[in-house]
């Protein structure tokens, strides 16, 4: 696979911090992102409403941490990770406006920064896990988010999907997320994000993920939500 390097990834990104500073339209180009957001951080706030340890990876600009602490209190510990030293000071301005807790941040791939173990009540993982590239990578990197995590401890996961059926794909991906591209701005700019999204991406079937959560031991599996191509979930650890 002739997929972009971290370091291509890392200087795209660097330069894209504004697009995704916005609480109120987060990633445009992904389907119900505000939605998701809103989702995921009212189910973590329903669960974890006294939220002490939080790590968000891939955390961009830092918007899902932020509304964490909007919903849940203001003395969490909160730890961000991404390849982007740029997204990384922005999210960490934003989220000391939020938190009394301690904020940390680690620049680098998350399946390689030294994290504590069972450390973590809540990790967030949006938009990031389709970087993962073979099978060894999806199943150690599972592995280590869970290591990450304390006993009832969470994982939760907003991303692109594939479709395992090659001729769903093309009507999922190809055709009706095309059109919504296209609907968004032209043709052009579909062609960009669909170049960019096979240049730099490898993402897997939802039901391959959820297979995969269990199988390193998260417990109680739930899809959250599914619109086309992107999906949000949450895994439990034992």
């Amino acid at each position: 696979m002739n997929k972009s390097t971290l370091e291509e990834i890392e200087q795209r990104f660097d330069a894209d911090v504004e697009r995704f500073s916005d609480l109120n339209t987060s990633q445009a180009n992904t389907l119900d992102a505000v939605f998701n957001m809103e989702l995921i951080t009212d189910g973590i706030k329903k669960v974890y409403p006294n939220l002490k340890h939080l790590l968000d990876i891939g955390c961009g600009a830092g918007n899902y941490a932020i509304k964490t602490l909007m919903k849940t209190n203001n003395q969490v510990n909160v730890d961000l990770v991404d390849l982007s030293q740029n997204m990384l000071d922005r999210a960490k301005q934003r989220v000391l406006e939020h938190t009394t807790g301690e904020v940390n941040i680690f620049k680098g791939d998350f399946r390689t920064v030294d994290l504590e173990a069972e450390k973590y009540d809540v990790i967030i993982a949006t938009m990031v896990l389709h970087h993962l590239r073979d099978d060894q990578d999806w199943e150690s990197t599972f592995q280590k988010l869970y290591s990450l995590l304390k006993k009832g401890g969470s994982i939760w996961i907003l991303d692109m999907v594939e479709q395992s059926s090659p001729k769903m794909q093309e009507l999922i991906y190809y055709d009706r997320y095309g059109d919504f591209l296209t609907q968004l701005k032209d043709r052009s700019y579909q062609e960009h994000v669909f170049a960019y999204i096979e240049k730099e991406d490898s993402p897997r079937p939802l039901v391959y993920q959820l297979n995969l959560l269990e199988k390193v031991g998260f417990k109680q599996v739930d899809v959250l939500h599914k619109n086309l191509c992107f999906a949000s979930f949450v895994g439990f650890r034992k």
